[in-house]
């Protein structure tokens, strides 16, 4: 029967300064939150590159463009409303980098003669639209999630990771897990509900 976490163990999963959102770091100018955030959130904005037909490096600069857009810009990020969400934010931040770039090239190629970058700009899809509809979509969205959880994978030991993971991920029954990892059910229960709350304490407004 795995033992209850010491006392130092107990209080490093239950927050102490890791507790405080990533969004408030960010605001506050800390390095580790933004490396986090680059981290976190770089596959995807790549992603959603990508869909717009670009090369991989120009992707890669157009993921530079967003997060020296989100440096700037972090402190007056705010919700309005319940439907308002920073990967909504950010969304339109690659939006209008993505454009920009369609337009940059367009007017360059259009001075030299051409007409195959202005075709290419007016034809520009809608990322909005184009994610709702792409089933590839999911995978993306999927994967940014497992990232999130990775980033707070150092703060539980390793077989209330093993019960959070089995249960919530694998999606097995707190009994079968239980049996497997020689813990109560339970237990179970108890280390999937605090992964899952230091998940919404740290990251929950990065992943709306």
């Amino acid at each position: 029967m795995v033992k209850r976490d010491n006392i130092d163990d107990e209080s490093r999963e239950n927050g102490g300064s890791t507790s405080r959102s990533l969004i408030a770091r960010l605001k506050e100018d800390d390095a580790p939150a933004w490396r986090d955030l680059v981290h976190l959130y770089s596959p995807l904005i790549f992603y959603w590159c990508q869909k717009s037909s670009l090369p991989n490096q120009e992707c890669a600069d157009i993921v530079q463009d967003v997060f020296r857009s989100v440096v700037s810009g972090i402190s007056t990020f705010h919700k309005d409303k319940p439907s308002d969400s920073f990967r909504g934010w950010l969304r339109i931040i690659t939006r209008n980098k993505i454009l920009d770039h369609f337009r940059k090239t367009g007017r360059e190629a259009h001075a030299a003669g051409g007409t195959e970058a202005q075709l290419r700009l007016t034809q520009t899809p809608d990322i909005d639209d184009e994610l709702e509809r792409d089933p590839d979509d999911l995978q993306a969205e999927h994967a940014l999630y497992l990232r999130a959880i990775e980033m707070i994978r150092k703060d539980f030991k390793e077989e209330n990771w093993q019960a959070f993971w089995r249960v919530v991920i694998d999606g097995k029954s707190a009994t079968e897990v239980a049996d497997e990892l020689g813990m109560r059910p339970g237990t179970v229960r108890v280390a999937k509900s605090r992964v899952l709350k230091r998940l919404r304490q740290q990251l929950g407004e990065l992943l709306e």
